[in-house]
C-alpha cells in the first residue's frame, strides 16, 4: 500500500477517536448545567478544535522513536466549569465517563462495519479495512487508558467524584503530577526495554477488545 494512504489508515481513526472523546465530555457537562465549552465551541467534530501540539502530535511521534509498547497521545481537555454540574458529584462521574463511554461506543461501530466484507472483499478496499481495524484498536486502547484513576485522566475524574473529604483533597493535589506519571509509566520501561505498560495495559484492552469482537459477531 501507498505509504501515505497507510499513515492515513493510522491518522484518521486517532483523529476521530480523540476528537469524539474530547466533544463528548462537553456535550454531558452541557446536559449537568455547564456550557463553558459550548459557548467555546468545543462541542464541535472539528478536529483542529481539539488538537494539542505536544500530546497529539509530539508525545506519540516521540513514544514511537523510542519504540514504546504502549504510544499515548491526548487532545486538547474541554473545558469544564465543575462547579456548575448540577448534581456536582453525579456530574462529575457521568462527564468523567462521557469519553470513555464514546471510544468504546465507536469501537463497536468499527467491529459492525467490518461485516462489510460481505459486500466488499477486503482485498478490493484495504484502505477501508484498515482504518475500521485500526478504529477498533485505537478506541480501545485509548478506553482502557484513560480509565487509568490518576488525574487528569477520566478515570481520576471518576475517583475524585466518589471520593469526599480529606481523601478527595488529598486525591486532588496529585492532579498537578498527573501527566508527569502518565509519561514516566509509558516512557521509563520503555526506555530501559521493560514491558510494565503492555503487561500492566494489554491485559484490560485485549478483555475489552475480545468482548467487543464477540459482542459484535466478528468472534464465536
Amino acid at each position: 500500500m501507498n505509504p501515505i494512504l497507510d499513515i492515513s489508515a493510522w491518522v484518521l481513526p486517532v483523529v476521530l477517536a480523540v476528537t469524539l472523546h474530547e466533544a463528548s465530555h462537553g456535550w454531558m457537562a452541557e446536559r449537568f448545567g455547564d456550557d463553558t465549552a459550548r459557548s467555546m465551541g468545543r462541542v464541535s467534530f472539528n478536529p483542529l478544535k481539539h488538537i494539542d501540539r505536544f500530546g497529539t502530535i509530539i508525545l506519540p511521534a516521540f513514544l514511537l522513536l523510542l519504540q514504546s509498547p504502549m504510544v499515548f497521545g491526548y487532545a486538547k481537555p474541554v473545558p469544564v466549569n465543575f462547579s456548575r454540574l448540577r448534581p456536582p458529584r453525579l456530574g462529575m462521574l457521568m462527564v468523567a465517563l462521557a469519553g470513555v463511554t464514546m471510544n468504546v461506543m465507536l469501537a463497536i461501530a468499527s467491529g459492525l462495519l467490518l461485516h462489510l466484507d460481505t459486500v466488499v472483499a477486503p482485498e478490493e478496499s484495504r484502505w477501508l479495512f484498515l482504518n475500521l481495524y485500526r478504529s477498533l484498536i485505537i478506541n480501545c486502547v485509548l478506553a482502557v487508558f484513560n480509565m487509568i484513576p490518576i488525574l487528569p485522566l477520566d478515570g481520576g475524574r471518576v475517583v475524585d467524584a466518589l471520593l469526599t473529604g480529606m481523601p478527595k483533597r488529598l486525591f486532588g493535589k496529585l492532579e498537578r503530577y498527573g501527566i508527569l506519571i502518565v509519561m514516566g509509566f509509558l516512557i521509563i520501561p520503555a526506555v530501559f526495554d521493560s514491558d510494565l505498560a503492555r503487561r500492566t495495559l494489554g491485559m484490560p484492552t485485549f478483555w475489552l477488545l475480545d468482548h467487543i469482537l464477540w459482542l459484535t459477531g466478528n468472534r464465536e
